[in-house]
């Protein structure tokens, strides 16, 4: 089993600030390891919160990890990622935020953004942010537009969404 890399706290706080409220907000955590920035999102609001990891004992703990209080609505994964977007589509799931940790340069910079069927997850207003490293570019196809790049130290925050449709 790979070792969990948790978001660092500054960069969990970042994050956190620049999402601002998450009340009435969905929030899917893609490669969820630890489940610590879904559970940050629950604990301010979101609601549904979705933590797809592929790791059982991690999956096992983030369910154990849900306030007792908090737990209707969620759903924990323990799915591979093309899997568990397959799972959600067909249950109609889409989320204001997704949050996508996948493991620094493992090639996800390159795959992630054409995963079929991911930006299909995203609310009409919602937006993806992908946290990888700043040697890893994400390899962006026509299915995104770039809001945003954010650098803390190694880490790279890239903030993506539905391309704007042009208008004549």
């Amino acid at each position: 089993m790979k070792d969990v890399r948790p978001t660092s706290g500054r960069v969990l706080l970042a994050l956190l600030s620049i999402l601002g409220p998450m009340e009435g907000r969905s929030f899917l955590d893609l490669f969820a390891g630890t489940g610590g920035v879904g559970l940050e999102a629950l604990a301010r609001g979101a609601r549904p919160v979705a933590w797809v990891e592929s790791v059982r004992e991690r999956a096992r703990a983030i369910e154990r990890a849900i306030p007792e209080g908090r737990r209707e609505g969620t759903a924990v994964l323990s799915l591979e990622l093309r899997r568990a977007v397959s799972w959600l589509l067909k249950r109609g799931r889409t989320f204001d935020v997704i949050f996508a940790d996948p493991p620094y340069c493992a090639g996800w910079g390159a795959e992630l953004p054409g995963v079929g069927g991911l930006r299909d997850l995203l609310a009409p207003e919602g937006f993806l942010i992908v946290e990888h490293s700043i040697r890893e570019e994400l390899a962006l196809t026509p299915s995104w537009s770039l809001i945003s790049k954010r650098d803390y130290g190694e880490t790279r925050l890239t903030w993506l969404t539905r391309p704007i449709p042009h208008t004549s």
